[in-house]
């Protein structure tokens, strides 16, 4: 946080001086709708503008691209949705909430404000549209909880609270029947989440494909939106498991058979389980790409939407996932080792573009080493909002408006309470004690501690511990000193 006031500090002296607007502290002219969208689960290598996977076709994303900057280190602060989730919100480490794994309090702390909280000061009308999961989901029937989006400054809300939610059916007597029939045949199973979605503090049944309904309601809440700049998180469940609920006539166009969803009156849980995941299910990518398809297609349509309004010059777009791609449901994080779930790269690196046309760069990849931590204080800058002091995240505005290649985080620390890893520079340090989740999920980790040079090891094949013991306890340090701070 040092480096990131400091920072700070040198931006005000450059706008006190009258020096182009490069750094925080900085403010526009005028304030720009924000649009942040979260995806799930989403492969690093699945967007097309990387290169990276033949088979990927999204040209909403590489169109969103072409007009903004493309981070190829950006950082999820966690492997999982929930921790990462609640940095993004409040630019603060997930730790520092109590939570390092599934099953947090949330974003419980006061103290620590909320991008719509702050946003709002500033004359706001916000708005939430998807997936909210910030901790454990037993708040679902307590709109009075400050995880619920209106009881931390959202205006509206259309979507659901839980990890996970049926792609097709959003109606309380399907989900009701599932509870019956799993009681009845007394089977245990991750639920399917079949419920009804929430409108602002109340559920009603829904009809439709979820990806479609969260493109509609983003829509219509840029409609309602008149003469008042807005904040508008859409946070899509896809591509998150269970990518084979696609739409029927999308199976029947590309030939697929499909996947049938867990019956406990028929099978275990677990066992369904494994047989949609990879290596057994043979149609496993084709289901992941179609969900990445209606993604892709609705985001281009809130992006046309945009344009047809003649809001999309006004309008600062950002993208990011919520962690890196899930192995077992065929997300190619290509050229990275693992999974969800793990503090491999292929865990924790996640796609990020921040496109603003006209008052950030475009068709522009950057290198620097960003997080999602950083996407409150950007917002912050570009809603012409004091950054808060408490937080962990660097405003990005300098690498946005110029090629700032110095500028960024000097480091970077995970922990999941069973595995660390501090990014600095080339280097990067990962341990691990226990892999009970990740056998459970079916993806791989190896257990021990191990330093990387990531320049020349992106697999992160090459144990270089012992070639390397002085760094290796450089990156022990930081990680020690890192943990200290969190638990003050």
């Amino acid at each position: 946080m040092q480096r990131r006031n400091f920072l700070k500090s040198i931006g005000k002296g450059l706008c006190a001086a009258g020096t182009l607007s490069l750094f925080s502290g900085c403010s526009f002219s005028t304030k720009p709708n924000i649009l942040l969208i979260v995806t799930d689960d989403h492969g690093y290598a699945d967007m097309g503008c990387t290169g990276l996977a033949d088979d990927v076709k999204t040209p909403n994303m590489d169109r969103l691209a072409q007009k903004g900057v493309r981070f190829t280190q950006a950082y999820a602060t966690s492997p999982i949705c929930s921790p990462s989730r609640m940095s993004i919100i409040t630019g603060v480490y997930n730790q520092r909430f109590g939570t390092y794994w599934y099953g947090g309090k949330g974003i419980h702390k006061e103290q620590f404000s909320t991008i719509p909280e702050i946003l709002k000061q500033e004359g706001y009308n916000t708005g939430y549209v998807g997936k909210v999961h910030y901790g454990s989901h037993k708040y679902d029937s307590d709109p009075g909880n400050r995880n619920f989006p209106m009881q931390h400054g959202f205006d509206y809300f259309y979507g659901f609270t839980s990890p996970r939610k049926h792609y097709l059916k959003h109606n309380a007597a399907a989900e009701r029947h599932f509870q019956k029939v799993k009681k009845e045949h007394n089977k245990w199973g991750q639920s399917l989440r079949q419920g009804p979605m929430w409108i602002n503090d109340k559920q009603q049944d829904q009809s439709g494909f979820s990806t479609h309904l969260f493109g509609d309601k983003c829509r219509e809440f840029i409609d309602r939106i008149q003469d008042q700049p807005f904040f508008l998180q859409l946070s899509f469940n896809a591509v998150h498991n269970f990518t084979h609920q696609l739409p029927k006539e999308y199976l029947e166009k590309h030939d697929l058979k499909g996947y049938h969803d867990w019956n406990p009156a028929k099978e275990d849980y677990y066992q369904w389980y494994k047989e949609g995941r990879k290596p057994n299910n043979p149609e496993g990518r084709a289901h992941y790409l179609g969900q990445l398809y209606y993604l892709d297609k609705e985001i281009g349509k809130v992006i046309d939407h945009l344009e047809e309004k003649n809001l999309r010059k006004d309008t600062l777009i950002i993208m990011i996932s919520d962690n890196g791609g899930s192995t077992p449901i065929y997300a190619n994080n290509s050229p990275f080792r693992g999974s969800k779930y793990t503090l491999y790269e292929g865990g924790i690196r996640v796609p990020m573009i921040i496109s603003w046309p006209g008052s950030f760069r475009q068709r522009a990849v950057s290198k620097n080493m960003a997080s999602g931590l950083d996407i409150l204080p950007t917002i912050c800058n570009a809603g012409g909002a004091e950054i808060p002091e408490n937080i962990d995240g660097l405003d990005l505005t300098p690498i946005l408006k110029r090629s700032q290649t110095d500028y960024g985080h000097g480091e970077l620390v995970w922990d999941t309470g069973t595995q660390t890893a501090v990014r600095k520079g080339k280097w990067k340090l990962r341990t691990a004690t226990s892999k009970k989740s990740q056998d459970y999920e079916m993806v791989e980790l190896e257990l021990g501690e191990f330093l990387y040079n990531l320049e020349e090891d992106p697999g992160e094949t090459t144990n270089l511990k012992d070639q390397y013991p002085e760094v290796f306890d450089q990156l022990k340090k930081i990680y020690k000193n890192w943990k200290k701070d969190i638990k003050n």
